[in-house]
């Protein structure tokens, strides 16, 4: 078994755990990444930093940075209140520089949401948006002549869906179902298998001569998200020239091919940012150490490695990500055995009615933190000194429903690592 020594270890390798990693390096903190990459292939590609408040009266913010502002004032135990709003623009500021140079380039409008189309032909409120999706905002907006694009054998996107849901909203749209090139055989196609094929620029060729001519006299064309992997920006620019129209994606069901960009993106760049991954894995066992170190049993089904770690940044989510575990009786954390606030009895986990406007009471279930983001015990003082916890698996949020997903992930991630440092990482210099 092999043994390692880190500074910090990040558990969770959903948007809050890469985030907080990221955030690590660009500190220059020595960083192992554990955990499975599954959680963030469900990403849309959006990132929402905050679009409705209050949840149970559906309101819609516009400027996202005032909608917080409430938020510190209803919610005081809301993460975001435990957080000043430039650590928060700080948080973003980095994460999209670090998606610019890795190759994923987006977009925003600093004080505004943005609305943008989905597979199933509503619309989104969202803060930043995929630069491949970007000129359907404008499209959005403009109501300018669009052509939406789906393809035989593609389950769960349908260019007609969508121009039917928008026909009020977006009266000129077209729609056009054709055959994927080289493909037209297959009953069922898949879109990573497309994205990949567009990597290939003579493949590119052979999708813009079916879709062209179709264009006509549209400015517009909508495809699913499927404009390659690693280089979609340019696989986007290259088929809008080809075709003659500005062309843009609509994100499909999930596992989605955005997601799989941000997977990519951050497997590739963090070791070479000095980060430790330890990819599909996870914590098996803590230990704790005579200095108030951690060690942890790291591997699939047993034990392959050992790391000591001086500290912990807990990012393992909720029920999908596993950080949470409900049995019959109660909510669990199933890593350390914190205690999780949550509804004294299971009855009340849920609201009689399942559309609720308010949301259910198990939807805010998670951890206490204190203002460093460290994780609370019984008698409401630190589990431990250098135990830090962020994203979904903190309490009093409902991120769902108040769109601010991705955003709680990035916005906490940094205040954790922030929180760390200032507590572990002496000065330079005088």
């Amino acid at each position: 078994m092999e043994h390692f020594e880190t500074k910090l270890t990040v558990i969770g390798t959903g948007m809050t755990g890469m985030a907080a990693t990221l955030f690590a390096a660009n500190r220059g903190i020595d960083t192992v990444l554990v955990g499975s990459t599954s959680e963030i292939m469900f990403a849309s590609g959006f990132i929402d930093l905050l679009g409705v408040h209050p949840i149970h009266e559906r309101k819609s913010w516009k400027n996202p940075w005032q909608g917080i502002a409430e938020v510190r004032r209803d919610i005081p135990n809301h993460p975001y209140a435990r957080m000043d709003e430039t650590d928060i623009r700080t948080a973003f500021d980095q994460a999209l520089s670090f998606l610019k140079d890795a190759g994923l380039p987006y977009l925003r409008r600093n004080e505004q949401n943005c609305r943008a189309v989905t597979s199933l032909g509503t619309l989104k409120s969202t803060y930043c948006i995929p630069h491949t999706m970007w000129a359907g905002v404008e499209a959005l907006e403009e109501k300018s002549p669009c052509l939406l694009v789906d393809f035989r054998g593609l389950k769960g996107f349908s260019a007609r869906q969508i121009a039917a849901v928008l026909q009020h909203e977006w009266p000129n749209l077209r729609t056009v179902r054709i055959s994927f090139p080289e493909m037209e055989h297959m009953e069922e196609v898949y879109t990573e298998a497309l994205a990949r094929n567009l990597s290939m620029e003579h493949n590119r060729v052979k999708l813009a001569e079916v879709i062209r001519p179709h264009v006509k006299g549209s400015v517009y064309v909508g495809l699913p998200a499927i404009l390659g992997i690693s280089s979609s920006y340019e696989v986007a620019c290259d088929i809008s020239d080809k075709i003659g129209a500005k062309v843009f994606e609509i994100p499909t069901m999930p596992p989605s091919v955005p997601g799989l960009r941000l997977k990519e993106a951050f497997e590739e760049q963090f070791p070479l940012r000095g980060v430790r991954p330890f990819f599909q894995k996870q914590v098996l066992n803590v230990h704790n150490g005579p200095g108030g170190e951690f060690k942890l049993d790291i591997g699939g089904d047993t034990t392959e490695f050992g790391v000591k770690t001086d500290g912990i940044i807990m990012a393992s989510g909720r029920f999908l990500g596993g950080g949470l575990r409900a049995d019959r009786h109660q909510i669990r954390e199933t890593i350390f055995g914190l205690p999780v606030t949550q509804p004294s009895d299971r009855r009340l986990w849920h609201r009689r009615s399942f559309l609720d406007s308010r949301g259910h009471p198990v939807n805010r279930c998670g951890l206490e933190i204190d203002d460093e983001f460290r994780p609370l015990d019984k008698s409401g003082h630190p589990a431990y000194p250098n135990l830090f916890a962020a994203g979904s698996v903190l309490a009093h949020q409902d991120w769902m429903r108040m769109k601010c997903g991705s955003g709680l992930a990035i916005a906490t991630a940094y205040k954790a690592v922030k929180a760390y440092s200032q507590m572990n990482e002496r000065p330079v210099g005088p």
